[in-house]
Order: C-alpha cells, then sequence, then structure tokens
C-alpha cells in the first residue's frame, strides 16, 4: 500500500508542477493500493488559480491536457483508491476524491467539498464533467455540479460526494484500504475497469469544448472572477 501526500503550496493548489508531482506518484505506485490524502487544512484547494489566470491559451490547452491526464489516471488506477479527505476537496480537488474508490472525509464541519467551477464561469472540460457523471449518484447530479456550492462533511455525505466521515480520516482510510487490497487483485482490477470504464470521449465532445468553451477559460469575466476569489488572501 502507497499512501501519497499531497505537500503543495496554496493549499495544495493543483498547478503543472503539482499535478506531474501527483501523476508521476500515482504511477510509480504501479499495481498497489493508494492512499491520497493532504497537507495542512487541506485536501486540495482545487486548480491553481493563479496560473489559470496567467497562461495564454497554449498555456491553458497543456494545464488542461495534464488535468484530465492525471484524473483519468487515477480514475482507472486498477487497485483499491482511497481519499482520506483532511481538510478542503475543492474543485479539482473534489474530483480527486471522485476518482477515488472510497472517500472518507474528517469531521470537521468547516471542511468544505465541492464542484464550485460554475460559481467561477468555468464550463466542465468533458472528461472531468464525465468523471462527475459517474461519480456523483444521478439524483444528485445536477444539484453538485450546476449549483456551484461548496458542502460540509454531512451535506457532502448526502450527496455522494463522499462515502463516510470520521474523526480520524487518515486512520479510517488506511483501515479501509487494508480490506479492500486483501481482495483478489486480478478479480478486483478486471471488475473495476468493466465497471468504470476508460473515460474515452466522442472526438466530437472534445473539438465541442475546444470550440465553444475553452475560450471562455481564457475570457476576461472568468479572470476577474479568479482575482476576486485570490483577493482576500492578500496581505
Amino acid at each position: 500500500m502507497i499512501t501519497i501526500a499531497i505537500d503543495r503550496p496554496r493549499k495544495n493548489a493543483l498547478g503543472t508542477e503539482t499535478m506531474q508531482w501527483l501523476l508521476e506518484a500515482i504511477e510509480a505506485a504501479g499495481e498497489a493500493p493508494i492512499l491520497l490524502t493532504g497537507s495542512g487544512d487541506a485536501f486540495s484547494a482545487g486548480l491553481d488559480l493563479k496560473e489559470v489566470a496567467s497562461v495564454d491559451r497554449a498555456g491553458m490547452v497543456r494545464y488542461l491536457d495534464l488535468l484530465d491526464r492525471l484524473m483519468t489516471r487515477l480514475f482507472i488506477h486498477p487497485a483499491p483508491t482511497v481519499a482520506a479527505i483532511n481538510g478542503h476537496a475543492i474543485a479539482g480537488g473534489c474530483v480527486l476524491v471522485l476518482c477515488c474508490d472510497h472517500r472518507i472525509a474528517g469531521a470537521d464541519p468547516k471542511i468544505r467539498i465541492g464542484l464550485n467551477e460554475v460559481a467561477l464561469g468555468l464550463p466542465f472540460p468533458p472528461r472531468i464533467l464525465e468523471i462527475a457523471r459517474r461519480r456523483v449518484p444521478p439524483h444528485h447530479l445536477e444539484e453538485v455540479v450546476l449549483g456551484g456550492a461548496l458542502h460540509a462533511p454531512e451535506q457532502a455525505l448526502r450527496l455522494g460526494l463522499v462515502d463516510a466521515i470520521a474523526a480520524d480520516p487518515v486512520a479510517a482510510a488506511g483501515a479501509w484500504l487494508a480490506r479492500a487490497a486483501a481482495l483478489p487483485r486480478l478479480a478486483y482490477a478486471a471488475t473495476k475497469a468493466a465497471v468504470r470504464g476508460d473515460l474515452r470521449l466522442a472526438p466530437a465532445e472534445v473539438e465541442r469544448f475546444d470550440d465553444l468553451y475553452l475560450a471562455t477559460w481564457l475570457s476576461e469575466d472568468v479572470r476577474a472572477r479568479v482575482r476576486a476569489r485570490l483577493a482576500p488572501a492578500k496581505g
């Protein structure tokens, strides 16, 4: 079993360097079970908004491609994966959570978990939306992705963003992973692959995002929203 603890700047924000590090850590795990957690008061605060607000079109394409590759690799990891949600898991951080087989949130009511892309004016990249579609219960999907809200652990449990709440999420995640790792490995991997699929998308769906929505990620409106979101952290 491998523990991957995200310990990166800006509350474990998913900038290019952090995503590349995470992708390499997951790949290095091979076929071993993975416990994914964060450091400090954050699991991951989501996309690195400073980077999102500063890149040009080519840079945004590279950024979103790396995001896709990271999430896909975690989503299809053949062995059991568990998220120990020690703190905030927002936007991309919440997608990391959704990619894991089992998700245990800390009991602290101050923790916030959710997909707030719409609140920032960001259309979901198609593969990220597909992950949400497959991992959030259908009767809560629209509330989760269209509402753009962030939820305390109890509400996240109700919505199906997490599977359990524990006073010590890391310990609880370790116990779950030990049980899951004891299952026959080949049967687990084969069944997970059959249930999850491979996240392939129709080329037209990807082209539609690139043609219609990528420009929104680069728009001044979005950058103004991002600057406003970052402003309270200044000083």
